[in-house]
């Protein structure tokens, strides 16, 4: 993301420069940059609410996962809109109409595509995920082009609305028209990439990246006021901060793309679940869940990422690639054996895990860092102790989506204790708790374990600015926890693409995950004081895992003697985190769809009023009371 140039000086960004989100998003001791600047986000908990339909259609807890506009605008709200609640993980895009083939065996150029499939769709029909009554499920009363909504713009760069006035985006500060700069440059270096595969006499490569344009044809469609967080321009910022980094393709090696078979597929999924998704060729958009969309195009950028994520696991375990990044789309770890949710069509990783068993691994290691569950990935593999998973995600005791992913989720039959689920019990978690998380529990479990490659899902919506997420984990977190998987299975890793829905703190943190892959990564040493719920959380998953893995039985007494000396009094500092009260009610969330006609009205009617009133009395117009 790039802002205007006639407007670039509006704001400062000096943690843009090194962690990729501006200092007025970050709020804090930034744990990347080490600039003086606040978190991110404040405290989420207590923010669920029963939302969302689940199997059978029945009413789910699921947390909204959305963080408030910020501390400093939490009051821009009118207190009408009661138990705000914040979008979860997922919204989707759609396009239309068949995909096009590749030539030489090299990725497709879009340009010549008709407009409305190059540029990024509106979306989201989140209504109902919400609380559902004949009052709220009524909506054609509500008019996009109305008062209530007709004076408001969307940011490119996280997809929150502002009122018009405002310059900077209220959530991540972005100016108002930035957009994507770089990604031309990387697509005009793809030619020049090295191509490695099965059948080339290339010499072994150190990294390789997975990457198709046919896979930015995936897009929602049907027209919506607000953009859907997962789009193609996700992938355009990465690929533009790979090529600004001179990683991509000085560095890299390109995996010829192709689409998975269906033979592929059914290892992972059912008949039914796989023609489903086929048939979406023939559609010119429609809705697996109010969240997870397709257009004409999304059966195949499923299938070449899938097809890309098998290639790079069998080219790895091969010893063809030491190690690979898996730049693809639609993600993949909701997506379960007959079911696609949560923005997921096909499951990726499993799809990537089973290739690598054909190639010869015995043993798959799957570390899931995106900040939902990845109840799809666990379903597949439950059962089945050659394939380890591990898990860190918001839970908040089911109420965070999709609600899975508790402590004693530990597998089933022969595969018990090898699900390990590390729930979170509360947004802004930071760096601080996850790699303290993977110090007692992931490093040790996989070190006992031994796998022969290990995968990484690898969402960035538990990074730091994440609409979604909210939560703090930092590029260098990111990067950190990269290296310390490096260390297993003989440097056989593969990370593929998951969530994350900041452009900026997306392209920053991918980057500093390839830059460890390509051998750039800076040397660490990285105390970590975990936060109290932190603490509570990596015991109690050590308490139940230990039955399966003895190894963390002395580091379990250990900390439990030591929780006194862990934690003096003031606990969140360590985490980087300050409580902070909130004033005026409950904190807003912006993707509350169930009540729209409220949030449009007291965010674009009760704000401005209050700033026009606030600029009458000399205060800057977008400033807020504290």
């Amino acid at each position: 993301m790039k802002p205007l140039s006639d407007q670039k000086d509006e704001i400062p960004s000096r943690a843009v420069e090194n962690c990729g989100v501006s200092d007025q998003a970050c709020h804090g001791k930034c744990q990347s940059c080490d600039n003086d600047v606040k978190p991110f986000c404040a405290e989420v908990n207590g923010i669920s609410s029963l939302i969302g339909s689940h199997t059978d259609g029945k009413a789910l807890k699921e947390n909204c996962g959305a963080c408030s506009f910020t501390c400093d605008h939490a009051d821009a709200l009118v207190e009408d809109i009661k138990g705000s609640v914040a979008r979860s993980d997922h919204v989707e895009n759609a396009d239309p109409d068949g995909c096009l083939t590749a030539k030489n065996g090299s990725s497709m150029a879009v340009d010549d595509l008709p407009q409305e499939f190059e540029r990024e769709q509106a979306g989201g029909t989140l209504e109902e995920l919400f609380f559902s009554n004949d009052e709220e499920e009524d909506d054609s009363d509500w008019d996009p082009t109305s008062s209530l909504v007709v004076n408001r713009w969307f940011c490119l760069n996280c997809t929150m609305p502002n009122v018009d006035g405002v310059t900077n985006c209220l959530n991540c500060h972005e100016l108002k028209g930035s957009g994507i700069s770089g990604y031309d440059a990387f697509k005009s270096q793809i030619a020049q990439a090295a191509l490695v595969s099965p059948d080339t006499e290339l010499p072994p490569v150190s990294t390789a990246i997975g990457f198709d344009e046919r896979m930015l044809l995936h897009s929602e469609l049907e027209v919506k006021p607000n953009p859907h967080p997962e789009r193609p321009d996700r992938l355009r910022a990465i690929a533009a901060s790979l090529a600004a980094a001179g990683i991509f393709p000085s560095k890299c090696a390109l995996v010829p793309p192709r689409e998975i078979t269906k033979e592929e597929l059914l290892l992972v999924h059912t008949p039914d679940h796989i023609e489903s998704v086929e048939q979406t060729k023939n559609m010119l958009y429609s809705y697996f869940t109010s969240d997870t969309y397709a257009n004409g195009h999304s059966a195949c950028a499923a299938k070449l990422a899938a097809g890309l994520c098998a290639d790079l696991a069998s080219l790895i375990v091969s010893e063809r690639v030491q190690n690979g990044f898996a730049m693809v789309r639609p993600p993949g770890h909701h997506a379960g054996v007959k079911q696609a949710m949560g923005f997921c069509l096909h499951n990726n990783a499993a799809v990537a895990a089973l290739a690598a068993k054909r190639a010869g691994a015995k043993k798959v290691l799957i570390v899931d860092w995106d900040v939902h569950h990845g109840n799809g990935t666990q379903e597949i593999f439950e059962g089945d102790s050659s394939v380890l998973y591990i898990s860190l995600h918001r839970h908040e005791h089911g109420n965070f989506y999709p609600g899975t992913g508790a402590a004693d989720e530990v597998g089933i039959l022969g595969g018990q204790g090898f699900s390990v689920n590390i729930p979170w019990s509360r947004g802004g978690v930071g760096d601080n708790d996850y790699i303290f998380a993977f110090q007692n529990v992931v490093l040790p479990i996989a070190a006992e374990f031994a796998p022969d490659i290990t995968i990484i899902s690898a969402g960035f919506d538990a990074a730091r600015g994440d609409p979604l997420g909210c939560c703090d984990v930092t590029p260098m977190g990111y990067s950190i926890m990269t290296s310390l998987l490096c260390a297993y299975s003989k440097g056989r890793l593969l990370v593929i693409l998951e969530g994350g829905y900041n452009l900026r703190s997306i392209s920053s943190s991918a980057t500093e995950v390839v830059k460890v892959l390509v051998g750039e990564g800076s040397g660490f040493h990285f105390e970590s004081s975990p936060s109290k719920e932190g603490l509570k959380t990596v015991l109690q998953v050590m308490k139940i895992q230990q039955q399966f893995w003895p190894v963390l039985g002395p580091t379990y007494a250990l900390l439990q003697e030591q929780q006194g000396l862990v934690f003096p009094k003031s606990t969140n500092k360590a985490n980087g985190l300050k409580k902070r009260k909130h004033s005026g009610g409950p904190r807003p969330f912006w993707w509350k769809f169930g009540s729209k006609r409220f949030l449009y009205k007291a965010l674009y009617e009760g704000r401005r009023l209050r700033k026009i009133k606030g600029s009458g009395e000399g205060k800057a117009i977008d400033s807020a009371e504290p």
